[in-house]
């Protein structure tokens, strides 16, 4: 409880995170890529509280863009080799402390970031290393709500969870 209250910032792995991990691909080579829309709203609901989304990946994808685009997330940081060398740089411009910071992965390259972060989440279906050294696993896979589970479980941490509804959140 007392690692939630502080939280002003979370970095949030696509592939196996907001995705399930897989990558579909057409006859032409184009990528198709599904989200979850209760993550979606899971991580609206966080920035509406005061949190703010950042999502780093190490692959590229322009239906990433998009998505992050349509929740209205400006930092996005796509094809990065070191997570943990972004999330530093990151934490250093924005003036927040790695203890006011929640990271949520799923595989090898996202430990880096959770050395950044003073709290780290996986997602169920993580690797056995990055579930090890999670501070708490969601029950969810990846790509299937996972994100929202984590949103849900620090804003109820935090109190801030909405006990009408996700009006309460937006005043609408």
């Amino acid at each position: 409880m007392e690692r939630t209250e502080k939280i002003k910032l979370l970095f949030v792995d696509v592939d196996g995170v907001l995705t399930d991990g897989h990558i579909t691909m057409n006859e032409r080579g184009e990528e198709i890529t599904s989200f979850h829309v209760r993550d979606g709203l899971g991580l609206k609901m966080l920035m509406s509280a005061g949190i703010e989304v950042v999502i780093i990946t190490g692959r590229t994808s322009g239906a990433v863009i998009h998505r992050a685009k349509e929740l209205g997330i400006t930092d996005l940081y796509q094809g990065v080799a070191d997570k943990g060398a972004l999330c530093r740089r990151i934490l250093e411009e924005k003036g927040i402390h790695k203890r006011e910071t929640v990271c949520i992965g799923d595989d090898l390259p996202d430990l880096a970031m959770f050395k950044e972060a003073g709290l780290c989440l996986a997602v169920a279906d993580a690797a056995e290393e990055v579930r090890q050294r999670a501070d708490f696993v969601t029950c969810t896979r990846g790509g299937h709500g996972a994100v929202r589970e984590a949103c849900e479980w620090i804003l109820k941490q935090q109190g801030k969870w909405p006990k009408n509804g996700f009006t309460e959140l937006t005043g609408g």
